[in-house]
């Protein structure tokens, strides 16, 4: 059986208040007393009870992550830091995948809600605010939407400059002198909209309109990606004149699109310069190494733990209406090989 509060309380001499307290980092206990019960907690193999604790409390010391894809990179980087910064805070994370499925991603909040978490993180895969998002507001669990935000509905975010990403990425194209620049879009959401509408920005810059024909979309972007990238870069190929540069929305795209120029006998970025989104970690390690937007997805983990601990204090302290908090993570363009000359 489990050792209990009591078991330990009984073996060291003293009341089950003070073996509690030690457990809960109270700093009312001598130091001789709280090594004691600490060795005989770990002698036991004593485990807390963090659901009866919960309760008791109100605080279950867990923070919940929803996102598209645990395979993707930019979300396993961003779960890590964020993760690493709560853990030195007492928090700890609860990761989630929701298949970009947007019933999928409903279940899995539904699950980690019924846990009793302290605050929820979300990456949200649907196309419209989910009504459960509202409901979690309502109840007074803290929710803070990570990446991707919905129009007209007020709640914590922190995410990138995506206009500006596109933008960035666009114009670094111009500069070499490109013309037929294309651009494998995103999802109608506002991580797409925002990456399209820098690249139309650009565009419009450079006193030129973008030739529709070489925008083309992919089905899903963080399942799949790098197969995505390349079924949408092989369309791209096949248009007379071809183009002769290609703005990726994110990093496995742009490998597909690589894959799928280098496949066909072409020189990367002789022929078609390629421009990715998220500088994920192996960038530098490719074949061709990928030049990429980076949106600073280390940074953004931190700064969404330390606004969820923000949001935890507050909502300890009594106070009127909740303050909404909003970050954007500026970027910044990261050259490599596959844009240089």
């Amino acid at each position: 059986m489990r050792a209990t509060l009591k078991d330990i309380a009984e073996a060291v001499g003293v009341s089950i208040v003070t073996v509690s307290k030690v457990m809960r980092g109270h700093g009312d206990i001598g130091q001789e007393t709280r090594k004691k019960v600490l060795d005989k907690a770990k002698e036991l193999n004593f485990r807390p009870n963090l659901a009866a604790r919960s309760l008791v409390t109100g605080k279950s010391s867990i923070v919940g992550l929803v996102v598209p894809d645990l395979l993707h990179p930019y979300f396993v980087e961003i779960a890590k830091s964020l993760a690493a910064t709560l853990r030195k805070n007492g928090y700890y994370l609860m990761l989630s995948s929701s298949e970009e499925d947007p019933r999928m991603e409903e279940q899995e909040v539904e699950h980690l809600l019924a846990l009793r978490l302290d605050a929820l993180v979300v990456a949200s895969c649907a196309p419209t605010v989910p009504k459960l998002f509202g409901d979690i507001q309502d109840q007074g669990t803290p929710l803070v939407l990570l990446d991707r935000s919905f129009e007209g509905f007020r709640c914590n975010f922190i995410g990138s400059d995506n206009a500006q990403m596109g933008h960035l990425a666009t114009r670094h194209l111009f500069s070499l002198k490109r013309k037929r620049i294309a651009h494998i879009r995103g999802p109608e959401n506002s991580i797409g909209r925002g990456r399209f509408e820098g690249y139309l920005k650009a565009f419009e810059e450079e006193g030129l309109e973008p030739n529709p024909k070489y925008v083309v979309g992919t089905s899903t972007v963080d399942v799949d990606s790098t197969v995505q990238g390349r079924d949408a870069m092989k369309r791209l190929l096949s248009l007379k004149p071809r183009p002769d540069a290609v703005f990726c929305y994110s990093d496995p795209i742009a490998i597909g699109a690589m894959d799928a120029i280098v496949d066909a006998g072409l020189r990367i970025p002789e022929d078609i310069a390629v421009v990715g989104c998220g500088n994920l970690h192996y960038d530098e390690h490719l074949r061709v190494p990928l030049t990429s937007v980076d949106q600073g997805s280390t940074r953004i983990g931190v700064r969404a733990a330390k606004m969820l601990l923000s949001i935890l204090d507050s909502k300890a302290a009594p106070s009127g209406k909740p303050t909404i908090r909003r970050t954007i993570e500026p970027a910044e363009i990261v050259i490599r090989e596959s844009t240089r000359r």
